[in-house]
């Protein structure tokens, strides 16, 4: 690279030296790409407003559960009810004291992004006396199909 030292007239040089505002401006991006926090991989879902429950829909004051079947269906306590009636029943069973408890049994082929969705919901609701119920179907599995999973278990 070839730099210019001026002219051997004597004239001072009109021109800017633009080296270190370069160096400047590098080390300043550097410093901004730093700082910018790294993106998380979350799923933002727009929950929808609650309805209110259907009448024949019953709250249990000891213990409720919310199935997902492999259909989409979501059914609490064997009624099956809408994405905002089961925001509605966790909100009732909020002002329950104490609060009763709430089982989670998702069908083995239950799409998984409906149950996902009923796990935000539910989380989004405040519910604490929560659980997971059924996963002992899932505690052995076996290479031969044949073969039952779960041992002495009758």
């Amino acid at each position: 690279m070839a730099m210019s030292g001026g002219k051997d007239d004597g004239e001072p040089m009109m021109e800017m030296n633009t080296t270190p505002l370069i160096d400047v401006m590098l080390v300043l991006l550097i410093m901004f790409i730093i700082t910018i926090p790294v993106a998380t991989h979350a799923v933002n879902i727009d929950l929808p407003n609650p309805a209110a429950p259907p009448p024949d829909v019953v709250i249990k004051r000891d213990k409720n559960k919310v199935v997902v079947m492999p259909n989409n269906d979501i059914l609490w306590n064997g009624s099956s009810v809408t994405v905002n009636q089961l925001t509605s029943l966790l909100q009732s069973t909020l002002a329950i004291k104490p609060e009763p408890e709430l089982q989670f049994q998702p069908d083995a082929q239950a799409p998984y992004d409906t149950t996902l969705d009923v796990l935000n919901i539910i989380k989004g609701s405040g519910v604490t006396a929560f659980g997971f119920v059924g996963n002992e179907q899932y505690a052995g599995f076996s290479k031969d199909p044949k073969e039952p999973a779960l041992q002495g278990l009758d």
